[in-house]
């Protein structure tokens, strides 16, 4: 069983235990794979009946998803991939051409630390492919070549259904993106069923709409350390929790380990940082700005957070120093009580300054 699968039952665990001792209504619960990773949903409020036939239309819609934005198997991005790097004007298929507007302002808005057009830097360290065993890092001066070319989605031009790209290097990896923006639509298709109450979670990532019985959901947050809950925050009515770690998908060479969260200024794994979680009510940002400010690290985060509109952050450092701004603070249940804290001033005008 790898990682990804243990870590999405230990947390689910903890997901569904929502005050087991309270007398709440029944929760449906479903399971399948998706983006490599086990989709859990869980939904509150409805017959079995129809939450089963819900689970079972929300796996035929990710299913179709996983092959639209793969990103090495044959499939409508591996398509534009191809026509990218020729610099020709085309078509671009409709379910790549949304991804590819969102990420370009999202990328704006990050400084480009959420940059899915480094897709030949990921392919070359190793982590675009099924496996990353037995992986070794990538030679300095291939690193250097890709940095020099600095592909960005800024280098694609779209205009109307046409897209194109004058920078040979670029190819789109929307491992950073893909996954929220899937839960967004996720939940849109579980409301036109009639569903308000439930959680779509992919790997410990989620959306989380309406409530449990009248009691909110309880979401267990990704360790650093890659077992067991760092800590806990409620969540009602509709957001998304997100949370981008250095645990998730690394390999090990000469004893060091390599991580696939990419830093795009200088080509390597980024540094500093261990873990960031994010919530937002829209998924597919959260997604992006969960690696964008694991990028940013502890010095610029805050920043970054700003510039992207979030409102609720925590990160650890590479010294396990928990930052964060106050109501991410307000809201957070740490499971250890002497976890170090470091708390930030207020990432907008609503937020008080904790004392």
């Amino acid at each position: 069983m790898s990682i990804a699968i243990r870590l999405s039952l230990l947390l689910l665990a903890a997901t569904w235990l929502l005050g087991a001792c309270e007398r709440t209504e029944q929760v449906h619960n479903g399971r399948f794979l998706a983006f490599g990773t086990l989709t859990d949903i869980s939904i509150a409020g409805t017959s079995r009946e129809q939450a089963e036939s819900a689970i079972a239309a929300l796996e035929e819609d990710f299913a179709i998803m996983h092959k639209a934005w793969h990103a090495w198997a044959p499939g409508p991005l591996t398509r534009t991939n191809n026509l990218l790097a020729e610099g020709v004007r085309f078509a671009a298929p409709p379910s790549v051409l949304t991804l590819m507007q969102i990420s370009a302002r999202l990328a704006r808005q990050s400084d480009n630390l959420f940059n899915p057009a480094i897709g030949r830097l990921v392919k070359l360290w190793g982590f675009q492919q099924d496996t990353i065993e037995n992986q070794r890092p990538p030679d300095d001066a291939a690193i250097a070549r890709l940095v020099k070319a600095n592909p960005t989605m800024q280098d694609i031009t779209i205009d109307g259904i046409h897209a194109r790209s004058n920078n040979p290097a670029l190819q789109l990896d929307f491992g950073a993106i893909g996954k929220g923006y899937g839960i967004d639509l996720a939940i849109e298709h579980l409301r036109e069923m009639g569903i308000e109450n439930a959680i779509v979670n992919s790997g410990g990532d989620l959306r989380a709409i309406g409530s449990r019985g009248g009691h909110p959901w309880r979401i267990a947050i990704h360790s650093p350390s890659g077992a067991g809950a760092l800590g806990f925050v409620h969540v009602s009515g509709d957001e998304s929790v997100f949370t981008s770690g250095d645990y998730e998908r690394n390999y090990l060479w000469k004893g060091r380990r390599y991580h696939h969260i990419i830093d795009p200024r200088n080509g390597y794994p980024a540094q500093g940082t261990r873990s960031v979680t994010v919530i937002h009510h829209n998924a597919t940002t959260a997604d992006a700005a969960a690696t964008a400010l694991f990028v940013a690290g502890p010095k610029d985060w805050y920043r970054i957070a700003r510039q992207m509109g979030i409102r609720y952050v925590l990160l650890i450092d590479g010294n396990n120093v928990a930052h964060m701004n106050p109501a991410m603070a307000e809201r957070i249940e740490l499971a250890d009580k002497d976890q170090p804290v470091n708390i930030s001033k207020p990432l907008n005008g609503q937020e008080k300054e904790k004392k």
